[in-house]
């Protein structure tokens, strides 16, 4: 038995490691250089039989036909069975080159008593050698090794399929290798199930399988390809939110040729079948999808839309005539009415071709003014012109477009980058709406459990009413107007919404304050207002302790919150005692909205203010100094305040003392079983 397969090439550290491997499976192994086989192979006089001096089955017992010599002269690897006495022996043969020198890996197996074979350990030994060696780890199926030495330069009749996953890379860049692996491994488990033991499915590379159906008729094999089509197209994947899986394929009949050069062909059909999606495509026609199946994009496939714009009729109709099949076209001709239907139909347009001179307005003035208005990232722009000096060129690229055709047009050149451009901008935007919505999502989940956590400290606080929300309102509005009349702190809206969420933890370290001083209903003595001032320094604790999360932009700016929100611009606050700009400005902003706040809610230890005497009491420094921008700020924002915060307390209200019972509930619970209330 011989096998063709591209050389081995290994160092000889390499071999050495392979040496050791395989002589914990075989019975001997040994590496032979070239100039030591032709040594110790003679020919026996007058038979003509090839035979070593110290034979690998030992001395005195020669091998005829020696595979060894076969297979350094033909670089491949050779096996055969030889009965010594009663033992039966597996000897194979492997050319490898060991730093550059030719070399044959002698492997010898007793197989034990011949009669016995079917019972023999080691066969079941170099069974499970060989299934590891040749299964894809993640599917079950043939790995690639296996194509390289047992099928890839094998004469056969077969069948012979590429498949490849349609849009695997997006489904694995979105929703990550986990779901890919999954689409990987269902894919296999579908095809294994509908083909024969001498088939083969091999994991050529990728996402892409092989599939080998030694003689199979072309009826059949057909057949075959839609029965696997449709059974792939009707598995749903749950956990990647009802997408399904689809395969392009490509098959050709291999007529007892190489089967590498049966896989070429079927790649390329393979190619021509991923441009329309879930389609097979044979060397015999193609396969229509099945109207049937429930497709991957369900819906009536909509036309693209191609704004050609030329002042040349001529030019226009040439254009047009190339693309009418496949895109709906419209026409402008110069500048000036190009951005007319720009503005009319937006992104509604999939691709402008554009030309470089034309009278009124040129082509850089369109592309000035798409640039302006952020056009040119929505909507790919591909020049046209029998212009084709380098500084046109390189000035068209800087202002944007994606690609440059030159006159006179080849059709097939243009239909071709045409397409690729559109269907490129569209899988870029479709990734970049699905990362959007699993950013929003994932920021949503976050506000959640922040707001869940605040709850649950304003409950210990005795603090019924949405006092977390109102300071992110509240932050909110003071951040937006700050930013409006001041560029002193360079806050991005990206600064201001961590500012914003970061705010609902502020008071999280009263969860280490005694749950007596928190809920006292009269004036906390001086030792109860030490005790109390230490909430802003556990807050912090509580912050650090997440130590795989330090450099996380919210966990910092909470850390800053949590410990400065009462110190002061005078520096008469705590715990620090900071003074002005040393306390950074998400502390000062959610430092007064903490205090308005207060003065305007009822608490269990006084009464609530009415807007006008918080105002006057906050102005007047009643309740510390608070930097003068930010007062003028909370000023200029005053009308706002009623209705984006304390109006939307009436609609909220019942809502808000449901969630805060079944906190109550929680806690209650948790300290019964505990013995009794969390104190730091």
């Amino acid at each position: 038995m011989d096998t063709q397969l591209s050389e081995i090439r290994l160092t000889k550290e390499q071999a050495e490691e392979q040496l050791e491997i395989f002589r914990r499976i075989y019975s001997k192994v040994r590496l032979l250089s070239a100039e030591e086989l032709k040594e110790e192979n003679t020919t026996q006089a007058g038979k003509g039989e090839n035979y070593w001096k110290e034979s690998c089955l030992g001395a005195g017992k020669y091998c005829d036909d020696c595979v060894s010599v076969v297979a350094l002269k033909e670089k491949t690897r050779k096996t055969k069975l030889k009965y010594i006495d009663t033992e039966l022996y597996e000897v194979t043969a492997q050319y490898v080159e060991v730093d550059g020198q030719s070399c044959v890996l002698e492997m010898i197996q007793n197989l034990g008593n011949g009669a016995d074979i079917a019972q023999s350990d080691e066969i079941k030994d170099t069974k499970a050698f060989y299934e590891a060696l040749y299964t894809d780890a993640l599917t079950g199926a043939y790995n690639r090794r296996y194509y390289e030495d047992q099928i890839k330069k094998k004469s056969m009749h077969a069948g012979v399929a590429m498949f490849d996953l349609d849009d695997f890379k997006l489904a694995n860049d979105t929703y990550g290798h986990d779901i890919g692996d999954a689409f990987l491994k269902t894919e296999v488990a579908v095809i294994k199930k509908m083909i024969r033991k001498t088939d083969a499915l091999i994991r050529y590379g990728g996402d892409e399988f092989l599939l080998i159906m030694p003689g199979i008729s072309e009826d059949s094999f057909e057949q075959k390809l839609r029965d696997i089509r449709r059974q792939i197209c009707l598995v749903e994947m749950p956990e990647s939110i009802g997408s399904r899986i689809s395969a392009s394929v490509g098959a050709v009949m291999a007529q007892g040729e190489q089967i590498w050069d049966a896989i070429a062909r079927a790649d390329r059909y393979m190619y021509q079948a991923k441009s329309h999606k879930n389609a097979i495509v044979t060397e015999w026609g193609t396969i229509a999808m099945d109207d049937s199946l429930p497709q991957v994009n369900a819906k009536k496939k909509k036309r693209q839309r191609i704004l050609i714009v030329d002042d040349s009729e001529m030019n226009r109709e040439i254009l047009y005539e190339m693309l009418k099949d496949e895109f709906d076209i419209l026409e402008a001709e110069n500048g000036k009415e190009a951005l007319e239907v720009l503005e009319r139909y937006g992104c509604e347009i999939s691709l402008v071709l554009l030309d470089i001179v034309m009278p009124i307005m040129d082509g850089f003035e369109v592309l000035g003014h798409m640039n302006e208005k952020d056009m040119i990232e929505e909507i790919p722009v591909i020049m046209i012109s029998s212009e084709d000096s380098a500084s046109f060129i390189r000035r068209a690229y800087e202002m944007g477009v994606s690609d440059y055709i030159s006159r006179p047009y080849d059709a097939q050149i243009v239909y071709k980058r045409v397409y690729n451009t559109i269907k490129l901008y569209a899988k870029q935007r479709r990734l970049t709406a699905i990362l959007t919505e699993q950013i929003r999502a994932k920021e949503e989940s976050r506000k959640i459990m922040i707001g869940i956590l605040s709850h649950i400290v304003e409950f210990r606080n005795g603090e019924s009413g949405p006092h977390v929300q109102h300071i992110n309102v509240l932050t909110q509005l003071l951040l937006g107007r700050l930013v409006q009349i001041s560029d002193q702190y360079h806050l991005s809206w990206m600064d201001r919404d961590l500012i914003v969420m970061a705010s609902s933890l502020h008071d999280i370290g009263k969860i280490g304050i005694d749950d007596k001083i928190l809920n006292k209903k009269g004036q906390l003595t001086d030792e109860e207002f030490e005790i109390m001032k230490q909430h802003t320094v556990i807050g912090v604790e509580i912050l650090e302790d997440l130590q795989y999360y330090q450099d996380e932009p919210l966990v910092k700016t909470a850390r800053e919150i949590c410990r400065w929100h009462h110190e002061r611009y005078d520096g008469r606050g705590y715990p620090d005692g900071l003074k002005g700009e040393d306390i950074p400005i998400s502390a000062q902003v959610v430092s007064l909205a903490d205090v308005y706040d207060a003065l305007v809610s009822k608490r269990v230890y006084k009464a609530s203010y009415s807007h006008e005497k918080a105002m006057q009491m906050i102005l007047n420094g009643e309740c510390g100094a608070f930097n003068p921008l930010l007062l003028t700020c909370l000023k200029d924002i005053e009308g706002e305040i009623q209705e984006m915060v304390y109006d939307t307390d009436v609609v909220m209200f019942d809502s808000a003392q449901k969630e805060h019972e079944k906190i109550g509930k929680i806690i209650e619970m948790s300290e019964k079983s505990g013995g009794g209330s969390t104190k730091s």
